[in-house]
């Protein structure tokens, strides 16, 4: 069965620098997609977004999206089953 590409982070506990290694693992698995909703969600987002950059020289593209604090991750995961095209099928739900 092949890894689900989209995912959406539940951060209950914000930032945290064991996030680097939980990337890494999602670029291994061509993951396509990451929300994020919940605690420090445009911290997390931010972070995604550089550890996909890199230094530059092969960056990795991963379309993300964070949440407003008003958003529940019920919303989250809406917006994620609405993706399409190369990103249509289920969403994973970590929580972070």
């Amino acid at each position: 069965m092949a890894a689900l590409r989209k995912i959406v982070l539940h951060s209950l506990h914000s930032y945290r620098p064991e996030l680097d290694g939980i990337v890494a693992q999602w670029i291994q698995e061509q993951v396509g997609y990451v929300g994020v909703v919940g605690a420090d969600a445009a911290r997390i987002e931010d972070a995604i977004d550089e550890l996909c950059v890199g230094d530059g020289s092969n960056p990795y593209f991963m379309l993300t999206a964070s949440h407003g604090t008003n958003e529940t991750l019920q919303d989250a995961v809406f917006l994620a089953e609405q993706l399409s095209g190369e990103l249509a099928g289920d969403v994973r739900i970590v929580e972070f």
